[in-house]
C-alpha cells in the first residue's frame, strides 16, 4: 500500500485528497489491531473526537455516524440534525435490508467513497438528505469501520460534503492516533509498573530470606512469612495452615484439615508438594483466584501457605514469587523447628539428669515415690499425679504416692480403670478429653474431675512393677512431647525403685537370720542401745530350746532346723511389731521388749513357753531367762542386761528346764 496515504508530509494535499477519494481513510500501520478490540478502540476514538471537535466541526443540520463492519452504529455526532435521531442510536442497523439503498450499505459492497444526493436517498424520514460515506481501512486495506456524513443543509453541495468528510475523517484519524498513543503509553506504564513490582518482589524476597533465616523462633518465622505476603499483596487474605501442633499467637496460623474434600486446593498442594492455582475465571491469562503453596523443607512438607486473591490479578511471575517465598519460609521453619526440638531435647536431658540425681539421693521407696510424684506435678504443670506399685502378695496395684490424700494406699485390681489398662497392655496412654472418650471407667478421673491424662507403665526388665498417671482438669492439656517424656521418666523411676528395693533387701538380709527369719544378734544389740537412751524401761527374754543337741542327734539337723523355725514363729506371734526378736546363737533366741515392765514380761515369756510345749512337732520345751531395767534404778548397760538374763536362763536349766527365771 502507498505510504502517501499515511503522511501528508510526503505528498501534496491534492494527491492526498485523490487517494482519499479512491480508497477511503487508511489507518496508520502503528495501529495495533491484534492487541485489543478494534471495535472498542474505534468507539473510544470517536468519543474522543466528539469531546475534542464534535459539533464545532459540523455545520447545522449535519450528522456524522461511525458504524462497524456489520453496519451497526458504534457512535454518532450531530448538530441540530433531529432528522437523524432515530437512525443514529447505538446498535441501529444500516444494512440494505433494513434501510434500503444508502451510502453505508454501498461501502459494505464496494469499499470506497460513495455519494448520494437528496434525490437518490429514498429512505423514509430522510428526505431531502444528501450523504457521503467512506470505509475506514486497516494497513492491510481491510475495512474495520465506516464513516457516514448526512446533511439536510441547502448550503452544502455534494462536493462540499465530500470535502467536509475529508476534513472530518482526518480529524478522526488524529483522534485514533491519540487513542493509540494513549493505549501504548498505558501499556508501557503497566509494563513499567510490573517491572517495578517484580523488582520490589525480588527485594522483599531477599530481605525476607535474610530475616527468616536469622530467626530461630517458630512463631517469628510464621509471622514474617505472612507479613511478607501482605507487603507485596496488601488486598489479599492469607492463612498459614500447619500439619502439626503449634502454639502460635498469630490468628492467621491454623491447623491443616486433612478431612476436607479430596480435591481441596490445600490438601492437593500438601500431598503433591507443588503450588496449586485455582483461577476464579475460565480461560488463559491473568485472573483472580486462590493459591496454595507448600511450606517445604529438606525433611518434608510442614504446611500450606493459602492465599485468596479477590481483587489482584495473578500473573505467572506472582506464582513464581509465591513458590520461592513458601520454599524459603519452609526451610526457615524447618531450621527453627529443629532448633526448638534440640533445645527441648537438651532441657529434657537436663531435667532427666536432675530427677535421676534426686531419685538416687534416697534409697527409701516411700521417699522416692513422694519425690517423683512432686516432680511430675512440677514438670507437666498437672493438677494431680498418682504412682501405683504392684503388690505381689495381693496381686493388686497400690497407690504409693499422690497429692490427693483420699487415694493414698487405695488398691486397684489389675483390670480396673486406666491403671489396669496400662498394666495389662504394658503400653503408655494419652487421653485428650475423658468427657468425649469415657469407654474406660476411671474412678480416679471421676474423683478428680480431670479430663486430660497421660500414663505410663513402670517397666523393670520387661516386667510391669507399677503405673504412673498424671492428670489435668482441662481438655487437650498434655502434648505428644509430654507423652514421650513421661515414658522416659517412668524408666528412671523404675530404676530408682529397683535400686531402693535391692538396697532394702540387702539391708534386711544383713540384719536377718536366714533360717528363722528373726533379726540378727547385732541388730538387737544396736536397737536395745538406742531404745535405752529414750525409753523409761525395758525387758529382755532369752529363750533356749531344751535338749536341742539330743533332737539333732536323734532326728537329724533338718528336724532341728524345723524346730528352730517353729519356735521362732511362735515367738513372733506372741510379741508386738515394735518388739525385737533375734537369734541369739545356736538354739538360743532373744526378745527385747521396749517400754515393758517385769511383770508383763513374765506373762509374755509364759505364753511363749506354754505354746511351744503345745504346738511344736516333734514336741520340745524351752527355758527362759528374764532381765529388766527402769529409769528409777541406776542405768545398766546392754551387756549387763544380757548377762543377767543369761544367768537367769542358766538357773532355769539347772532347775529342771521348761521354766522361767528372772535375773
Amino acid at each position: 500500500m502507498s505510504e502517501s496515504l499515511r503522511s501528508m508530509k510526503q505528498h501534496s494535499p491534492t494527491e492526498h485528497f485523490e487517494e482519499f477519494l479512491r480508497q477511503g481513510l487508511v489507518l496508520s500501520s502503528n495501529f495495533s489491531y491484534g492487541e485489543f478490540n478494534s471495535y472498542q478502540a474505534l468507539q473510544d476514538a470517536f468519543e474522543y473526537w466528539v469531546y475534542q471537535f464534535g459539533q464545532a466541526m459540523l455545520p447545522p443540520q449535519t450528522a456524522l455516524l461511525c458504524v462497524n463492519t456489520d453496519l451497526r452504529v458504534i457512535n454518532a455526532c450531530s448538530n441540530r440534525a433531529s432528522f437523524m435521531d432515530k437512525f443514529s442510536q447505538s446498535g441501529t442497523s444500516w444494512r440494505h435490508a433494513d434501510r434500503e439503498d444508502n451510502p453505508l450499505a454501498r461501502c459494505l459492497d464496494d469499499p470506497r467513497l460513495h455519494v448520494m444526493t437528496s434525490e437518490e436517498m429514498n429512505i423514509w424520514g430522510l428526505k431531502p438528505t444528501s450523504a457521503v460515506s467512506i470505509p475506514v481501512l486497516d494497513p492491510q486495506e481491510q475495512p474495520v469501520a465506516y464513516l457516514g456524513l448526512f446533511s439536510q443543509s441547502h448550503h452544502i453541495e455534494p462536493d462540499g460534503l465530500i470535502q467536509l468528510l475529508y476534513t472530518l475523517s482526518f480529524s478522526f484519524y488524529s483522534c485514533v492516533q491519540s487513542i493509540e498513543d494513549r493505549r501504548r503509553y498505558d501499556q508501557l506504564l503497566l509494563q513499567n509498573q510490573q517491572r517495578e513490582l517484580d523488582f520490589k518482589k525480588h527485594d522483599i524476597l531477599f530481605e525476607a530470606s535474610k530475616k527468616l533465616h536469622a530467626k530461630i523462633d517458630v512463631d517469628s518465622v510464621l509471622t514474617e512469612a505472612i507479613e511478607c505476603m501482605y507487603r507485596v499483596y496488601p488486598n489479599i487474605q492469607v492463612d498459614l495452615l500447619l500439619s502439626q501442633d503449634n502454639d502460635s499467637t498469630n490468628l492467621s496460623v491454623k491447623p491443616l484439615n486433612f478431612q476436607s474434600i479430596e480435591n481441596d486446593i490445600c490438601t492437593r498442594a500438601f500431598m503433591e508438594s507443588t503450588v496449586v492455582f485455582e483461577p476464579a475465571m475460565d480461560g488463559e491469562g491473568p485472573s483472580t483466584g486462590k493459591v496454595a503453596a507448600p511450606l517445604s523443607g529438606k525433611q518434608g512438607v510442614y504446611g500450606v501457605l493459602y492465599m485468596q486473591f479477590e481483587h489482584d490479578l495473578i500473573q505467572a511471575s506472582d506464582l513464581q514469587f509465591i513458590s520461592l517465598l513458601a520454599d524459603t519460609a519452609g526451610s526457615a521453619f524447618e531450621n527453627a523447628k529443629l532448633y526448638e526440638q534440640s533445645n527441648l531435647m537438651i532441657n529434657e536431658l537436663r531435667l532427666i539428669n536432675e530427677i535421676t540425681k534426686q531419685l538416687n539421693q534416697s534409697l527409701r521407696l516411700n521417699e522416692i515415690f513422694n519425690s517423683a510424684s512432686s516432680e511430675l506435678l512440677s514438670i507437666f504443670g498437672a493438677d494431680y499425679s498418682c504412682i501405683l506399685q504392684k503388690d505381689n502378695e495381693s496381686d493388686k496395684l497400690i497407690v504409693q504416692a499422690t497429692n490427693l490424700p483420699a487415694l493414698y494406699h487405695e488398691t486397684y485390681t489389675m483390670d480396673q480403670g486406666f491403671a489396669g489398662l496400662i498394666y495389662s497392655t504394658k503400653e503408655p496412654t494419652i487421653i485428650s478429653d475423658y468427657m468425649s472418650n469415657n469407654k474406660v471407667k476411671s474412678k480416679l478421673l471421676q474423683l478428680t474431675n480431670s479430663r486430660s491424662l497421660i500414663g505410663s507403665p513402670i517397666l523393670v526388665n520387661g516386667r510391669v512393677e507399677g503405673v504412673i498417671m498424671v492428670m489435668h482438669s482441662k481438655p487437650n492439656f498434655f502434648s505428644y512431647d509430654n507423652y514421650k517424656l513421661l515414658q522416659v521418666l517412668s524408666g528412671h523411676i523404675g530404676l530408682a525403685m529397683t535400686n531402693a528395693s535391692l538396697h532394702a533387701e540387702v539391708k534386711r538380709m544383713v540384719i536377718t537370720d536366714n533360717l528363722t527369719g528373726l533379726y540378727a544378734r547385732h541388730y538387737l544389740d544396736e536397737q536395745a542401745n538406742l531404745l535405752q537412751k529414750k525409753d523409761f524401761c525395758g525387758s529382755l527374754i532369752v529363750v533356749d530350746i531344751d535338749n536341742f543337741k539330743r533332737i539333732n542327734d536323734t532326728h537329724g539337723h533338718q528336724i532341728g532346723d524345723k524346730i528352730l523355725i517353729q519356735v521362732s514363729q511362735i515367738i513372733k506371734s506372741c510379741i508386738r511389731d515394735s518388739d525385737i526378736a533375734a537369734r541369739w546363737g545356736g538354739e538360743e533366741l532373744a526378745v527385747y521388749l521396749p517400754q515393758v515392765a517385769k511383770d508383763q514380761t513374765i506373762r509374755i515369756a509364759e505364753r511363749i513357753r506354754s505354746r511351744v510345749l503345745q504346738e511344736t512337732s516333734p514336741q520340745v520345751t524351752v527355758s527362759c531367762g528374764i532381765s529388766d531395767w527402769n529409769w528409777e534404778e541406776d542405768k545398766i548397760s546392754v551387756e549387763s542386761l544380757f548377762y543377767r538374763a543369761d544367768m537367769a536362763l542358766y538357773q532355769a536349766k539347772n532347775n529342771g528346764r521348761n521354766q522361767i527365771k528372772v535375773g
